[in-house]
């Protein structure tokens, strides 16, 4: 099996000292970087290509929503997951927006930080529980349009959803490959808030993100 490629960003070198002995005792990860400068940290993630990237909210110099959304739109190959101490609304809806697809927060035990990422790298999203039962309470998906910040690559991608094509006929007409297809489809299904193709035509219809 492959290893699973993982940085780290975080201001609190203790912290990321933890997340090290963690990841270095599974034998299916590996890390190829750390950081506790999120300015730095945004130019070698470019560099290293990490699949995951565990990442802070609020650091100096930038905070984790800015980092992940200046990122994620130039690295659809690798998902982001927020390591937080904050399991309020407010921040989960920013860095859901923002583009990550795990939440989780730092009081988590070594088994849910694996499963975590593990079941980030499989394609799904993955909330702890206080998360969760926030996201329950008050949903994501009841946000404004104006905080809905889709790329032209995603809006192209909806348009090419909405002509029932597969992900292999939209990897061919867009001249990417079908993975970056299905990690768009992913993010845009989450930042939309939608669950199904109908409801994601309708939704980019409704808001005229497509005509």
């Amino acid at each position: 099996m492959e290893k699973i490629s993982i940085y780290i960003v975080d201001d609190h070198q203790m912290l990321i000292d933890g997340l090290k002995a963690i990841i270095k005792s599974e034998k299916q990860f590996e890390l190829v970087g750390e950081c506790t400068f999120p300015l730095l940290a945004f130019e070698q993630i470019q560099l290293l290509k990490p699949r995951i990237v565990l990442t802070d909210i609020n650091m100096p110099e930038m905070n984790g929503v800015e980092l992940v959304r200046k990122l994620k739109p130039r690295m659809p190959g690798t998902d982001f997951i927020t390591l937080s101490m904050y399991g309020e609304r407010s921040y989960i809806k920013d860095m859901i927006q923002a583009g990550v697809s795990g939440y989780v927060l730092k009081n988590t035990g070594r088994e849910e930080l694996i499963n975590a990422i593990m079941t980030v790298y499989s394609g799904k999203d993955y909330y702890s529980e206080e998360v969760a039962q926030a996201l329950e309470q008050s949903p994501v998906n009841d946000l404004d349009i104006n905080t809905i910040n889709l790329t032209e690559r995603e809006i192209e991608i909806i348009e090419c959803i909405a002509k029932e094509m597969s992900n292999a006929e939209i990897a061919k007409a867009l001249f990417i490959s079908e993975r970056t297809v299905e990690t768009h489809r992913k993010n845009i299904f989450r930042k939309t808030g939608t669950r199904s193709v109908l409801g994601l035509v309708k939704f980019a219809l409704d808001k005229g993100f497509i005509r």
